[in-house]
């Protein structure tokens, strides 16, 4: 039933409004970069320097700054304390490679401050991999185990693998704040210290939130899944 082609379709027509704003989120985004891209930053600062005077400015000396493979692959692991900043922003002197660079720095000034909802969401990596690997699994086991065995236990596994499954949407929902955190920290530097100024600001503002939509894509995008799988397989587990 599940993998049917018009289970599929009616996927699609309950989740369209959200799929296409995800898909619109990821095209502005791409889209803003492209344009900012092109616009060199009056002081002729890499990607790489801003990073490093947003570290300087909170404190920050123990964090390397490298650069990494791909498009908008920009990254902080807090494991290593490395900001990893795509090629073409970490040599990049735009005004879109300085935004970015400078949000990465910012999730380092979180990690060094201890920034609560950033250690909420790192504690939450772990049994989010387990929920988004078996959470549904375990859901489909209980349905199958409703239906063929009638049984109404497997009712009971069924909210259990939602609840593993749901733990997504609890990672993006968490991801809300640390992500908007880092760019209201970048900003702030940015526009106090003078990195950039007037239509130079406004032009790495304007990535930032492109990116941050695309955020929001994804926690509408997990609660969405969430409820289709509970209404279909909690729904036909009664029914049967």
């Amino acid at each position: 039933m599940i993998y049917s082609l018009s289970e599929y379709i009616r996927y699609l027509i309950f989740a369209a409004p959200v799929l296409l704003f995800a898909i619109w989120a990821q095209i502005r985004v791409k889209s803003t970069y492209s344009k900012y891209s092109k616009i060199r930053n009056s002081r002729g600062l890499t990607g790489a320097a801003a990073a490093e005077l947003i570290l300087r400015h909170y404190g920050v000396t123990d964090v390397r700054i490298e650069p990494c493979r791909g498009e908008l692959t920009d990254h902080y692991s807090p494991n290593e304390k490395v900001i990893r900043l795509s090629e073409n922003v970490y040599s990049s002197t735009s005004v879109a490679a300085v935004g970015i660079a400078c949000h990465e720095a910012g999730h380092a000034a979180q990690h060094a401050e201890n920034y609560i909802p950033n250690k909420i969401r790192t504690a939450l990596v772990p049994v989010t991999n387990f929920g988004s690997r078996f959470g549904l699994l375990i859901a489909f086991a209980g349905y199958f185990l409703a239906l063929l065995a009638n049984s109404p236990i497997g009712y009971y596994v069924i909210i259990f693998g939602l609840l593993l499954y749901g733990l997504v949407a609890l990672f993006q929902f968490v991801t809300l704040p640390v992500e908007f955190n880092a760019s209201k920290r970048a900003l702030q530097v940015i526009d106090e210290t003078g990195i950039l100024a007037g239509n130079e600001y406004k032009a790495a503002r304007r990535v930032l939130t492109a990116a941050a939509l695309t955020y929001v894509a994804a926690l509408a995008t997990a609660i969405v899944n969430l409820l289709y799988y509970a209404l279909r397989l909690l729904g036909n587990s009664k029914r049967n």
